[in-house]
């Protein structure tokens, strides 16, 4: 099965089946703006666990990712704990917020992965542009990229001085 259409033009043969998300070798990226959007602010999350189901025909693959909202890190230890905490994330009582990308579509040499995004026990729709495929019968790696708009999942505290919307990358490796 080809990866044409997933990403890369040219991205290497990837075989049908299950990959497992390795999180040791995957990273989950953000950058938002603060303070009235005079400072950028930048960080990553701990990527759970995940899987990708790449099917024949492409577009039928799928994707299951598990992040922890405990691991949220901005490199302040002072703003990490605030975010994790029930004013933002609420980590105690929601642990973990998660991706199911159900469909792949086309847009021209990227992939668009359709899907659900759930914080805080909210979910809403939310896609994924796909790009940087590779691999083969033993592993895949790609970047995602999506701006997540915060408010969508109620995250609403101090709109002025924390960004509404966190630009997201992760870069994913998994294997068969």
């Amino acid at each position: 099965m080809s990866a044409t259409g997933s990403g890369n033009a040219d991205a290497q043969r990837i075989a049908a089946g299950v990959y497992t998300i390795d999180p040791a070798r995957s990273v989950v990226s953000f950058q938002t703006r603060a303070i009235f959007g005079l400072t950028g602010v930048k960080g990553t999350f701990d990527l759970d666990s995940g899987t990708v189901t790449v099917a024949d025909p492409v577009e039928d693959s799928t994707v299951e990712a598990v992040v922890s909202a405990s691991g949220f890190s901005s490199g302040n230890t002072q703003r990490d704990n605030h975010v994790r905490s029930a004013d933002y994330l609420d980590a105690e009582r929601h642990p973990h917020f998660s991706f199911v990308g159900e469909r792949l579509e086309r847009s021209g040499e990227r992939g668009v992965l359709v899907g659900r995004l759930t914080v805080k026990g909210v979910t809403q729709p939310q896609t994924l542009d796909i790009t940087n495929v590779s691999g083969d019968e033993h592993g895949l790696t790609a970047r995602a990229t999506t701006t997540v708009d915060r408010f969508d999942y109620g995250v609403t505290k101090a709109p002025g001085m924390t960004g509404r919307k966190l630009h997201i990358t992760l870069d994913v490796a998994a294997r068969r």
